[in-house]
């Protein structure tokens, strides 16, 4: 009997920590990471600054929550007594702690990175090995939110390495945020909703609109490139558990339009969005479109649905994305050079969305139209929709029923 008990304990404290916390990211991340801008070269004041920032720009208003700081944040070297990270004493001064106690002090949340393998992509102590101690250390400072590469990996699975970490995340005791980014090169979409709350579908992102960037020994994804690999990954995603196309180049050298383009597709891919601009010293078209709160509601709309390619013609692409309550986000995105003229008569398309269910029948229901980024709101879907979409740039559409 004894023995049939133990057993049993077993096996339910095992599955205890198979799973993930229960109720994070039930809509996707939006925040700030340090990479894309400004590398390793991080530091306290860069941090206070940017959470200052976040909260007198209006970003935090408009709905981002986590400051992530990327690599480079710790010594080349554990502790050789505990085997913890040590936050690198030059940067920090103050310790990490005390940065992250600033941060919460703000109403913002905190996130940290690491990685999968023996090294951080930049050379610093990866968790391999130490997962359950570095899991212990992160509930020690309170962070919310951990971003977990995949460089220097060789001979590791990737289902079981991040499974690892998450079950270390849980036997810790803090909710923390899961960010898996391991490029899509081993399919997280396919066994990581009960590991993390979102996954990279891609390799990096770089601020280029079409194809690709040659770095050298690898290529980054330029925002096109991007749309057109994450967009048939759209079953996988859902509240709690999202696709990962990258996080955001706005304002950091593309046109506006273009920018337009990339926050945009994001929204309607249900991606998260996480900015990696200087939020310090942006330009008012960047701010305006990072804290456009109609574009931020189709991204965080609680029915969790990732919207889909419906048509393609002339370069020019349809969007849908199912919302709550009824309504629906519609995108009109123009990949061409050439300015593209739409009419699109709503009787006459069939709009059905196998994944949520949800139709779009225009012929029974009259649907109020919102231009998401001009704000008009004067016609409806009584009579065809005509408009020119301007060269890399896009329509976005909310559709509510009257």
């Amino acid at each position: 009997m004894k023995k049939i008990i133990l057993l049993a304990f077993v096996v339910l404290n095992s599955n205890a920590f198979t799973q993930k916390f229960d109720g994070l990211a039930l809509t996707p991340p939006m925040g700030w990471n340090s990479w894309n801008t400004f590398q390793v070269n991080i530091s306290e004041d860069l941090v206070k600054g940017i959470a200052d920032n976040m909260v007198a720009s209006g970003m935090k208003d408009a709905g981002y929550t986590y400051i992530v700081l990327d690599d480079g944040w710790m010594t080349m070297q554990r502790d050789s007594v505990t085997g913890n990270l040590i936050p690198d004493p030059k940067k920090f001064p103050h310790g990490m702690k005390a940065l992250v106690d600033y941060v919460h002090s703000k109403g913002l949340k905190f996130g940290l990175y690491n990685c999968a393998g023996t090294k951080t992509c930049a050379g610093y102590p990866g968790t391999r090995g130490y997962e359950y101690q570095d899991a212990r250390f992160y509930a020690s400072l309170n962070i919310d939110y951990l971003k977990f590469d995949w460089c220097y990996t060789d001979g590791q699975n990737a289902k079981e390495s991040y499974t690892t970490m998450s079950k270390a995340l849980k036997a810790a005791g803090k909710p923390i945020v899961f960010s898996l980014c391991e490029w899509g090169s081993n399919k997280a979409w396919e066994w990581a909703a009960n590991v993390g709350e979102l996954w990279r579908t891609t390799g990096d992102i770089y601020n280029c609109f079409e194809g690709q960037k040659d770095m050298g020994n690898w290529k980054a994804n330029c925002v096109l490139h991007i749309i057109d690999l994450n967009e048939p990954l759209r079953g996988y995603a859902g509240p709690g558990h999202w696709n990962d196309p990258d996080m955001l180049e706005v304002g950091n050298g593309m046109n506006v339009n273009e920018d337009r383009v990339h926050f945009s597709m994001w929204c309607m891919m249900a991606a998260p969005l996480i900015a990696g601009n200087d939020i310090r010293k942006m330009t008012a078209d960047t701010k305006a479109i990072l804290t456009n709160k109609d574009a931020i509601a189709v991204d965080q709309d609680a029915l969790g649905v990732q919207g889909w390619r419906y048509a393609s013609k002339d370069s020019v692409e349809t969007w849908f994305k199912p919302l709550s309550n009824g309504d629906w986000a519609l995108c009109f995105l123009n990949r061409s050079a050439q300015p593209q003229k739409i009419n699109f008569d709503w009787k006459n398309e069939n709009v059905s969305d196998t994944l949520s269910n949800r139709q779009l029948n225009a012929a029974a229901t009259t649907y109020k139209i919102m231009n998401v980024w001009t704000k008009e709101n004067s016609s409806t879907t009584a009579k065809p929709f005509t408009t020119t979409v301007p060269s890399h740039d896009v329509v976005m559409l909310r559709l509510t029923k009257q």
